[in-house]
């Protein structure tokens, strides 16, 4: 199919409201041919530097070379095995996960994506606590399955029905409200080490060093959400890393793919295993620990565990930094500044209208950025961690066009909106 047919029959056979409102903001992008930091429309008539990486996904770059010879060669010799038998690429993955793991956290349960990988942790710790409370944090978002939509807001969970009993929101950042939340029914507090979804607030090592020792005190286990920020995304190769605290479950997905082939791993302490006693088959995953997927994510991981690919992720975040800082300067007031670890960044802006319409102007100006959606201030900024620092003069060529493009559109964008009576009336 061309573009145009693509279109129609993605709008007939798969979401007739996405395909409006592509069309309604005009990015209607269908993606073609891709590679590296960038994508091209099926048509060949846009390409586009990905500053999104959907959300990890293609942390190594599009269609990276090593990934897809892994890809071709297990090809030759696998297909995705079977759930129910021992495999040995299941347990060779598992094996050099927990090599990359504080001591303790060796064993390692596969799924597809994320969500399912979140509701395997949740599982876990209702199952080996025998307590039913769940703790996450307002703004956060751990996936639209089963559990892990019910650890997110309202908004994403409401339309689907009541949220289920047990699962209670706290401020983000906040120790004296997690304190009075967790108590003596908490199974787990359940956190991302940076909430892409919120806008990349970097959590203190206060905090973080807190949560985990009232976690400790009260008896519940502490769950980290690494589906974004590990796999070396934040100059480490786990984010929680940088905060010296040990987590008794860890959770990945997105970038352990390679952009190839989905798989997702619930890691966790050796003495949680004993849920699986009675019955090792009480959990299973069809398709999850695919040996196809294992032999793509033992690559994912021999090429993200390297020293000096996690100098570039460092080194290239300084120099995004600094750009950013420059940036600013020539903004005349409308980039206020970013926020990041490592190359886990955010742009931020000043007002809930900047996020959204900086979207729109970098997808015009040739840059795959998405704003928060639950602080639309912030632009996510993920670029591959393979991109190089000479990629960074196009790319910031790019950004400034975007940006002087919203601060032209910007006025009249407040001018609509006030005419539409969205900012209420005067006087109230």
């Amino acid at each position: 199919m061309d573009r145009k047919e693509s279109i129609e029959a993605f709008a007939t056979h798969v979401s007739k409201w996405k395909a409006a409102f592509f069309r309604k903001y005009g990015m209607d992008f269908v993606m073609g041919s891709r590679g590296g930091t960038r994508l091209s429309d099926l048509d060949g008539r846009k390409e586009l530097i990905n500053l999104h990486s959907n959300g990890g996904v293609f942390n190594l770059g599009h269609r990276n070379p090593a990934i897809i010879s892994v890809m071709k060669k297990s090809l030759d010799e696998l297909d995705i095995g079977n759930h129910h038998l021992m495999s040995a690429e299941r347990a060779a993955l598992a094996k050099a996960l927990a090599a990359t793991l504080p001591k303790g956290l060796g064993k390692t349960v596969f799924g597809v994506g994320g969500g399912e990988a979140i509701d395997v942790a949740i599982k876990l710790a209702r199952a080996y606590t025998r307590r039913a409370k769940i703790v996450s944090f307002v703004g956060a978002y751990h996936g639209h399955t089963g559990y892990a939509l019910a650890t997110g807001d309202d908004k994403y969970r409401a339309p689907f029905g009541p949220r289920p009993g047990g699962f209670v929101q706290v401020s983000h950042h906040d120790l004296a409200a997690l304190e009075e939340a967790v108590d003596a029914d908490t199974a787990a507090v359940i956190m991302e080490t940076v909430p892409a979804t919120l806008g990349m607030p970097i959590p203190t090592t206060a905090f973080m060093e807190g949560a985990a020792a009232l976690c400790r005190k009260r008896g519940a286990l502490l769950v980290m959400d690494e589906v974004q920020t590990g796999l070396g995304r934040t100059g480490r190769f786990w984010g929680f890393e940088h905060f010296g605290i040990v987590p008794d479950i860890v959770v990945t997905g997105k970038g352990l793919s390679g952009g190839i082939y989905p798989i997702s791993a619930t890691m966790f302490r050796d003495e949680l295993e004993e849920v699986f006693h009675e019955d090792p088959f009480i959990h299973i995953s069809t398709f999850g620990g695919s040996e196809l997927g294992c032999r793509v994510a033992m690559e994912v991981l021999r090429i993200s565990q390297e020293p000096a690919f996690l100098a570039h992720v460092r080194s290239l975040s300084d120099a995004f930094a600094q750009r950013v800082g420059e940036l600013a300067g020539r903004s005349h007031g409308y980039l206020k500044g970013l926020r990041r670890l490592g190359l886990m960044m955010g742009l931020e802006f000043g007002d809930e209208d900047d996020g959204p319409l900086m979207t729109r102007t970098s997808y015009d100006a040739g840059l795959l950025m998405i704003y928060a959606n639950n602080d639309k201030r912030i632009l996510q900024c993920l670029p591959p961690l393979v991109m190089e620092e000479g990629e960074l003069d196009e790319v910031f060529g790019r950004l400034e066009a975007a940006i002087g493009k919203a601060r032209l559109l910007k006025p009249g964008l407040a001018l609509a909106a006030m005419a539409a009576g969205v900012f209420g009336k005067k006087g109230k």
